[in-house]
């Protein structure tokens, strides 16, 4: 199992209101975390400005993953009974991820296989590329 300081900085971008970033337990690349800042359960509890941030977030990450990762399709997961509060996923569907099928239930496999079988140095640089690669196409925007 890898340690967390391999992975101390993996954020993409941080706002006055969120912080994007790799998700750090599973080294699968794309796989982002859009966080508020302010802690909640729900995104019904948005301000009407984090809201709209928000979706441009969503919007922006999503156009970079598949204009500087080509990422084709991801998967959204929003999740409001986690420890942690309020937060969404950004799965990615990379081609490997097909031998697990597309229901919703592959994802628990494919977070498994990935925390399993893809803890190495060249997943682990594949993964920080991804960042940096992010990191440049938010920060153009």
């Amino acid at each position: 199992m890898r340690d967390k300081p391999l992975f101390a900085n993996l954020d993409i971008i941080t706002t006055e209101q969120f912080k994007v970033g790799q998700d750090w337990d599973v080294p699968i690349p794309g796989f982002f975390i859009i966080t508020p800042i302010r802690r909640l359960s729900s995104v019904d509890e948005f301000t009407d400005e984090e809201a709209a941030e928000f979706i441009g977030l969503i919007r922006n990450v999503r156009k970079g993953m598949r204009e500087t990762l080509k990422i084709k399709e991801v998967y959204l997961f929003q999740n409001e009974d986690a420890e942690q509060g309020f937060h969404l996923w950004v799965f990615p569907r990379h081609g490997w991820m097909e031998r697990f099928g597309r229901k919703i239930q592959s994802v628990r496999l494919i977070m498994d296989y990935a925390k399993e079988n893809m803890q190495n140095e060249d997943v682990f640089k594949e993964v920080k590329e991804s960042v940096k690669k992010m990191k440049g196409f938010m920060s153009a925007l």
